[in-house]
């Protein structure tokens, strides 16, 4: 009898997860964080010193928008820092956003191998996906307002310049390095992290925290933040703020398809459940 309930309750760990794994304590899992974290901290440090090396490199093609635009209003134009040390932090954060932009495919390898052993194989299929779309959506994003924007907007903003009338003086742009940087590095975060909606979104519905019809009552209220978010993190221009609210609620309809992917995957596509609802209706509303 003894043996018969010792068998009972002897049951193999679940499939994709080994069974060191399984009885793996506490400590060990926050050694393995620790060890994961050390690896991402040591790459991104590594990154950084192989950037500055070409940090001069990296700073002239983030303000090779600029400097176009410039060429084409004519004249010797520049840009200059009023403070000693101001080129040299401009430098140091131009090593740091290449080298974490650099090092981001690293770190999701660190998340997935630190992840990946916990997972069911039907999990890891189907975060997999989403973890190798990241990258490439944050690309998308920065590559969006580096071509499209910034040309449209730097040219927005010079012409508020002035040659000057009746004696008045001129007023002409003499754009300090640091400010252009943290502008510029501002837009590209934003649109990188916006550009991430439908991988959240998606995932969302995957768990069934979020429902495509859901998503689509909420259309109009979607609409109204997509614009407040990009009034918040873009300049006070009305290109930015437009180039960056369209592409969001764009994506946000992209989500809602994806959304309902996911439902129909899992045999739980509300709007097929409506359908067969209506149909039921009416058959009873029939005549015999």
């Amino acid at each position: 009898m003894a043996d018969t309930a010792h068998d009972d309750f002897d049951v193999d760990p679940p499939e994709g997860i080994g069974a060191d794994e399984s009885k793996m304590p506490l400590l060990e899992h926050l050694l393995e964080l620790r060890q994961r974290l050390i690896y991402c901290f040591v790459a991104l440090i590594v990154l950084f010193f192989v950037a500055y090396g070409f940090s001069e490199h990296i700073y002239a093609f983030l303000v090779q928008p600029l400097a176009d635009i410039m060429h084409q209003s004519g004249g010797q134009r520049r840009l200059i820092y009023t403070a000693l040390h101001e080129a040299f932090f401009t430098y140091l954060k131009v090593s740091f956003f290449a080298a974490l932009f650099v090092s981001f495919p690293f770190i999701a390898m660190q998340f997935w191998a630190f992840v990946a052993p916990g997972l069911y194989k039907h999990e890891k299929r189907a975060l997999l996906p989403f973890l190798a779309a990241t990258p490439v959506l944050f690309f998308l994003g920065g590559a969006l307002v580096y071509y499209f924007i910034f040309p449209m907007a730097w040219k927005f903003f010079l012409g508020f310049e002035s040659a000057g009338v009746d004696g008045s003086l001129p007023i002409q742009l003499e754009a300090k390095v640091d400010q252009y940087l943290s502008l510029v590095m501002q837009l590209i975060f934003a649109f990188g992290l916006c550009f991430e909606l439908p991988v959240v979104i998606t995932l969302l519905a995957r768990i069934g925290i979020v429902s495509s019809k859901g998503l689509r009552e909420k259309r109009k209220y979607a609409v109204v933040i997509a614009f407040v978010a990009a009034a918040i993190l873009t300049p006070p221009d009305v290109i930015s703020q437009i180039g960056l609210a369209v592409p969001t609620i764009l994506l946000y309809e992209i989500s809602i398809w994806c959304a309902r992917l996911m439902e129909r995957k899992r045999g739980d596509d509300p709007d097929a459940v409506d359908d067969d609802r209506d149909d039921d209706e009416e058959d009873a509303k029939a005549p015999a």
